[in-house]
C-alpha cells in the first residue's frame, strides 16, 4: 500500500500540486494499481508472445490508393515561405 508520504513525493516529482482531498484520493487509486500490477506479476507468462494490441487486429488500414488531392499551388499558397515545391522552415537552431 502507497502512502501519503509517497504520493506527495511523487506529486513533486511530476512537479503537481495536489489538494489534501486529491493525496487521499491517489493514495488509494495508486495502491489499487499497485496491487493490481502485483498480481500481474504472479502470473507465468514466459510462453506468452509481445503483443501490441490485446486483441487480433486485420486489416486496420485502408488501401493505399492515389486519388486526387490538394493541388501544390493551392498548399504552397498559404505558406509563409516556400521554395515553389515544397515549404521552408528553420533549420534547427536558427
Amino acid at each position: 500500500m502507497i502512502d501519503r508520504d509517497q504520493v506527495l513525493h511523487v506529486a513533486r516529482l511530476a512537479r503537481l500540486r495536489l489538494t489534501d482531498e486529491e493525496v487521499e484520493r491517489m493514495t488509494g487509486e495508486l495502491s489499487t494499481i499497485l496491487d493490481h500490477i502485483e498480481k500481474i506479476s504472479e502470473l507465468d507468462l514466459d510462453d506468452v508472445a509481445p503483443t501490441s494490441h490485446v486483441v487480433a487486429m486485420e486489416n486496420v488500414l485502408r488501401p493505399d490508393e492515389p486519388r486526387p488531392s490538394l493541388p501544390r499551388e493551392g498548399a504552397l499558397g498559404q505558406a509563409p515561405d516556400t521554395d515553389g515545391v515544397g515549404f521552408r522552415v528553420p533549420s534547427p537552431g536558427a
